[in-house]
């Protein structure tokens, strides 16, 4: 009887070496550099097609150019991505607090921002657009005295700044640009800067609005925002600049903004 205990604590003691021996294994793989199937946090604000927005026919995924940008990179360097969406003025916080690894929300990489994270190469660029319901906007001059909408911590509220300069009138700011959208059509803004890619979608849907481009302004390119010092920053380079080489990345404005180049 003594025997046969011993012959099951033996056992006992071999089947715990063995999960052990399972666990360094698992562990021992995934130290070695190969970060293969690991998901990325994507931040985001889906209100801004066609770059990103909730495709309602599909369950509420997020759709887009960026959304694709992200997906063909991410499988080229062997990741997998998880969309975060929120409002466009928390993009940046979340990756400071450690919420995402990276933001693809058509954000442009000014001097303010670069003091926060760091950036892409940009990957693409566009202009800005005054968009109205009221008929008697057509320049910038007929913004006196009116009330002119911007998405809040945008490239677009820096270009209302740079206007107050020379012209007097009242900015609101809003978290998303459907909500400008919908003030404007409410009568409660009279217009709103857009950036041009976005503002097309817009004018489709709704013929009671209007545009005309706003002068003075340079293009405002669009890159991916990474915490400070990422190794992603330099991975997602490397393919921006293949993808722009391969014709990969003109095939997806062509898909999502109807230009062909």
């Amino acid at each position: 009887m003594k025997k046969n205990f011993l012959m099951i604590y033996f056992i006992i003691i071999l089947a715990m070496l063995a999960g052990c021996g399972a666990v360094e294994d698992k562990g021992a793989s995934n130290s070695g550099g190969d970060e293969s199937g690991k998901t990325l946090i994507m931040a985001t604000s889906a209100d801004y097609p066609p770059y990103e927005f909730v495709d309602t026919a599909k369950g509420g995924e997020v759709q887009g150019f960026d959304v694709d940008v992200a997906n063909h990179i991410a499988k080229k360097l062997g990741y997998k991505i998880e969309i975060k969406d929120m409002d466009f003025n928390g993009l940046i916080p979340a990756i400071n607090s450690g919420k995402a690894d990276f933001v693809l929300a058509g954000m442009t990489p000014n001097a303010e921002r670069k003091k926060k994270v760091d950036f892409s190469d940009e990957y693409y660029a566009a202009q800005q657009l005054i968009v109205t319901k009221d008929k008697s906007i057509k320049s910038v001059e007929d913004l006196k005295g009116k009330t002119l909408g911007v998405q809040l911590a945008s490239i677009q509220e820096k270009e209302a700044d740079k206007l107050l300069k020379n012209q007097k009138f009242n900015v609101v700011k809003r978290n998303k640009v459907t909500e400008l959208i919908q003030e404007m059509k409410s009568n409660r803004v009279d217009a709103a800067i857009i950036e041009d890619a976005v503002a097309y979608e817009f004018l489709k849907k709704n013929k009671e609005l209007s545009s005309f481009a706003l002068p003075n302004t340079d293009a405002a390119g669009s890159a991916v925002a990474f915490p400070k010092d990422s190794d992603l920053t330099n991975k997602f380079n490397k393919e921006l600049k293949k993808m722009k080489e391969d014709g990969t990345m003109d095939k997806l404005v062509e898909k999502w903004f109807g230009v062909k180049k």
